[in-house]
């Protein structure tokens, strides 16, 4: 362990001035510990009971892929994915200052709903909201649809609405990407359009 003073105040001195794990290792290589190890396993611990989720960051269309630990809904740890093909483990400043955004008391965590006319937003839960949307598009689906339209003299059929148009952003994943080109073919919408284009 600690043999003298000087052994000590080594140790003392990295810990205080924050110092990396060069310095640190110097220090606790002169009692026989290794840095490397301690720092690997006061993580672990740190990360003990944390639910592993992998995520797309949201900042920019690159599409880079996050790992984000989580415990008791709150956000633990946030780092690039090592095994995602876009960024293999690196993220920008953007993206590994993603945390303070997740933890914004300005950050929207419920749906907000804002009557016709209205002022005020009021939250709902998610199933209002998922409830509000389906019954207005298939509102709209239904006075709108068109089974047929005239090109010259001839009747062409199209089975379409053109009331209804949907809007990808640029962190979502091919398949994401995928899904909701079929969720807007299937509603009969031939306007789809990218965040990134407008």
């Amino acid at each position: 362990m600690i043999t003298n003073r000087r052994s000590f105040l080594k140790i003392l001195g990295s810990v205080v001035a924050g110092a990396g794990v060069g310095t640190s290792g110097i220090a606790l290589g002169d009692i026989g510990a290794d840095a490397k190890a301690l720092q690997s396993a006061a993580s672990q611990a740190r990360l003990l009971g944390a639910k592993e989720f992998t995520t797309a960051c949201n900042f920019c269309s690159c599409g880079c892929g996050m790992v984000c630990h989580v415990r008791d809904g709150k956000l633990l740890n946030l780092e690039g994915d090592p095994d995602h093909v876009v960024n293999r483990g690196a993220l920008c400043s953007k993206g590994a200052a993603m945390r303070a955004t997740h933890e914004s008391d300005q950050r929207a965590k419920t749906p907000l709903y804002r009557a016709p006319g209205g002022t005020e937003w009021q939250k709902i839960s998610w199933d209002e909201a998922l409830d509000k949307i389906a019954r207005k598009m298939k509102e709209v689906r239904e006075a709108t649809w068109m089974e047929t339209e005239r090109d010259g003299e001839t009747e062409v059929p199209v089975r379409r609405t053109d009331a209804l148009a949907f809007l990808g952003g640029a962190q979502n994943t091919n398949e994401e990407c995928y899904l909701f080109q079929k969720m807007a073919r299937t509603a009969g919408s031939v306007i789809v359009e990218h965040q990134a284009r407008l």
